[in-house]
């Protein structure tokens, strides 16, 4: 019970430090999300922390960044945009193992998470923990590295891509 209250005050603390403006919202209520505001770093280790604090939770060793895991992510956030759906082949039929391959991975490929929506990172996340495919790919035992990206269009929408690796 401590090890989820710890989780749920890391979370909360974590979503203090950078709250992202509100552009405006759409007719349908979601949120627009202007990532603009904060350096990609800031977001990238945000969600590092909050993926590790999710896999501490539960026992498991923590994630770190990988410039490989990055650099495909956001390849792939940008094409998703171009293509306009959220799905994990490339305009050009690349797979995940592909674009790994293209980007320098050397390691292992566990899995790919991807995510359209006008939420920031924090909620993506939490919608991810609520799939169990994708779920299983964030607290793989194995996992050992981690490569998160986005592009936004100039509507809003936040194309997101989330790499794991070992």
């Amino acid at each position: 019970m401590w090890k989820v209250l710890a989780t749920t005050a890391l979370l909360i603390t974590l979503t203090a430090c950078e709250t992202p403006s509100v552009k405006n919202r759409p007719g349908d209520g979601t949120v627009i999300i202007q990532m603009g505001r904060i350096g990609a770093d800031k977001v990238q280790y945000r969600h590092l922390d909050s993926v590790n604090a999710v896999r501490q939770a539960r026992g498991l060793s923590n994630l770190s960044l990988d410039a490989s895991l990055i650099r495909a992510a956001k390849s792939h956030a940008s094409d998703m945009s171009a293509q306009n759906r959220p799905w994990h082949f490339g305009s050009d039929g690349s797979s995940p193992l592909d674009r790994l391959e293209n980007y320098g991975y050397s390691g292992q490929f566990i899995g790919e998470n991807v995510s359209e929506t006008f939420e920031d990172d924090f909620n993506t996340l939490d919608v991810w923990m609520n799939i169990p495919l994708s779920a299983s790919i964030i607290l793989d035992p194995k996992a050992t590295k981690m490569g998160i990206a986005w592009h936004q269009d100039s509507n809003g929408k936040i194309w997101w891509v989330q790499l794991i690796g070992s």
